[in-house]
């Protein structure tokens, strides 16, 4: 059974603010997760979501270790980057030392904000047929890696 640190339910710095919504176990295919909503600090808005994954398999190494979204009206003011921060101190908490961030290759914005965080670019991949999220003509993905 997968062990939880409550002192993460919420996580914060200048920009936005991380409130848990939920914290899944896992399986052999999924790992276990934090999963929260994402707070513009100056307005309280609801912005997004972010998901930090702990530990590895053979799937994150395609679906990654941090999953993020930002509602279309607040895209452009780098909340994500600002997000994917402060879930690094969970991914440290939990003794990770390197995680997988991807993207499809069309997404330009998610790129950048990989970048931003200072990963290193590993390569463009197919997603392999035995991994969970495949599809028939699914996008090719960007995999950096980050260390933490």
């Amino acid at each position: 059974m997968f062990t939880f640190f409550n002192q993460f339910d919420t996580l914060s710095n200048a920009q936005v603010t991380l409130k848990i919504t939920e914290k899944v176990q896992g399986n052999d295919v999924f790992l276990p997760f934090y999963y929260y909503d994402i707070y513009e600090n100056s307005t309280g808005d609801l912005i997004g979501k972010i998901s930090i994954r702990i530990g590895n398999n053979y799937h994150a190494y395609y679906n990654g270790h941090i999953g993020y979204e930002i509602d279309k009206a607040y895209r452009g003011h780098h909340y994500s980057y600002y997000a994917i921060l402060l879930v690094l101190t969970v991914a440290r908490a939990h003794h990770m030392h390197t995680l997988n961030i991807t993207c499809k290759v069309s997404n330009k914005a998610s790129r950048k904000i990989i970048e931003m965080t200072q990963a290193t670019f590993k390569e463009i991949s197919k997603i392999p047929t035995d991994c969970f999220f495949y599809r028939e003509n699914i996008e090719d993905y960007c995999i950096y890696v980050l260390n933490l």
